[in-house]
């Protein structure tokens, strides 16, 4: 097999980025993954690039021969110049199907059932941020997206994906700021001004939009004041300057914010299985873009934690605190809120005052020392990012000795690691539940309920 050789493949699963595989067979037949293609389909394909250090290679989808009983007509014009969600058309049943499988693979080594993966409410209309790249096409300003494996800027305009009233209120940003002749910045001549815009919406379908420039915009309170005339659901515009080089979207320094007009923050709300979580935070902070299953995910967590009077629950990695404010819904005598995001921490304080959850106190810092200084935990919540958990934060989480831990993971991979290690030190796995918190795209979130051995479910 070598790079421009046209080649016919059955397909039989998907890979960790969506793309279709072959079995393969090592040697001269490498496994293949060929995006666009679907398992148990039939397909003719031009090869790319055949690894020198494994026995794999990657094509490029020409023609569909066999297609699958479970391809569907994508929802999103943009779908395959967009790179955002690659399975859009596979059935959405067949995802379920698909990442379930995905994180009882990663799981392997450890001894517990995956559940079934819980669908989203809504698959369509689910996202409640858009984070949008700024470009040219055709010699307009647009909001989009990158390309697959490119920095070419592909307009995403229409998307489906995003909740209302987002892509509007992303169409009429970009026509104002074309009209007012604002350039996009260019990262290969160092060029232009705006380098993205993130809008936020809430559950009653207000927006809070942030605009990504590299020096502030001499007109970006005029421009602002006439987008929130423009468009009514806007509670606010924040200007974030980022001169640093790289793909960060946000730089390190807040104090780069400047509100241009409304608001600075905006106001949303979870309903966790009863429990009334009422958040604020910033343009920046992070929250779950599927607030329909951050509600499944929150109540589930409440549930299996069954805080009591008088115990103390830890909430590592709470970013903006919805998880901590749910826990404290429940009656728990103390819930400890840890975060490295300092701008987190201060948006989690506002939701908990929000809320009317006095027992929760906030902390920021890193997490491994933050609970070195806790004495005691009788339940912890874990929500860490892609790379799962440090050594130091599970050994200071095994020397609470908690009775009970709800680990969200938004990586199978790291999450089979650290639940083998938990499980090699008294605790067992009680159950995995995955979640599409991000429907069409190859990303499942798991939720794993791990108990102290000798300690029954409540």
């Amino acid at each position: 097999m070598r790079p421009g050789e046209r080649v016919t493949l059955t397909c039989v699963d998907l890979d960790d980025e969506g793309a279709g595989v072959t079995a393969g067979g090592g040697g001269e037949s490498p496994r293949v993954h060929v995006a666009g293609a679907l398992p148990d389909e039939q397909v003719t394909a031009v090869v790319e690039h055949v690894s020198t250090h494994a026995p794999e290679a990657w094509a490029r989808l020409a023609t569909v021969e066999t297609p699958s009983p479970a391809r569907r007509s994508p929802a999103c014009r943009a779908f395959g110049a967009c790179g955002g969600c690659v399975l859009q058309h596979l059935d959405y049943g067949a995802q379920l199907t698909w990442k379930r499988a995905r994180v009882a693979r990663a799981l392997a080594g450890v001894n517990v059932v995956v559940d079934e993966c819980v669908a989203s409410p809504r698959p369509l209309g689910y996202r409640n941020r858009s984070k949008l790249v700024a470009g040219r096409v055709d010699a307009r300003l647009v909001l989009g997206a990158y390309a697959p494996r490119s920095h070419n800027v592909v307009d995403t305009a229409g998307c489906r994906i995003a909740e209302s009233p987002l892509d509007d209120t992303a169409a009429a940003l970009a026509a104002l700021l074309d009209h007012a002749g604002v350039v996009p910045y260019d990262e290969r001549t160092l060029t232009g001004d705006l380098r993205h815009v993130v809008l936020r919406a809430s559950h009653e379908g207000r927006v809070l939009a942030t605009w990504i420039v590299t020096r502030p915009l001499a007109d970006g309170p005029t421009l602002a004041r006439a987008f929130r005339a423009a468009r009514p659901e806007v509670v606010g515009v924040v200007e974030h300057v980022n001169r640093a080089r790289g793909n960060a979207i946000f730089g390190r320094d807040a104090g780069h914010d400047r509100v241009l007009d409304g608001e600075a923050t905006i106001e949303d709300r979870v309903d966790a299985g009863g429990r009334d979580v009422r958040l604020r935070f910033s343009g920046g902070a992070f929250f779950q873009a599927n607030r329909g299953v951050a509600s499944l995910a929150y109540a589930a967590i409440a549930d299996a934690l069954a805080a009591r009077a008088g115990e103390r629950v830890v909430d590592a990695y709470c970013g903006v605190g919805g998880i901590a404010i749910a826990l404290a819904r429940d009656g728990a005598g103390a819930v400890i809120g840890i975060e490295a995001h300092t701008g987190a921490v201060a948006d989690a304080t506002a939701s908990a005052a929000l809320s009317g959850v006095g027992q929760t106190r906030l902390a920021a810092g890193d997490v491994a020392r933050a609970l070195g200084a806790i004495g005691r935990a009788d339940a912890v919540v874990l929500n860490p990012p892609r790379k799962g958990c440090a050594p130091e934060v599970l050994a200071e989480v095994v020397r609470l000795a908690p009775r009970a831990i709800a680990y969200l993971s938004c990586d199978p991979d790291t999450l089979g690691r650290d639940l083998a290690w938990l499980a090699g030190r008294g605790y067992r796995v009680e159950r995995v539940t995955p979640y599409d918190m991000l429907p069409h795209t190859p990303h499942v979130e798991a939720l794993a309920i791990v108990r102290r051995e000798g300690d029954p479910s409540p």
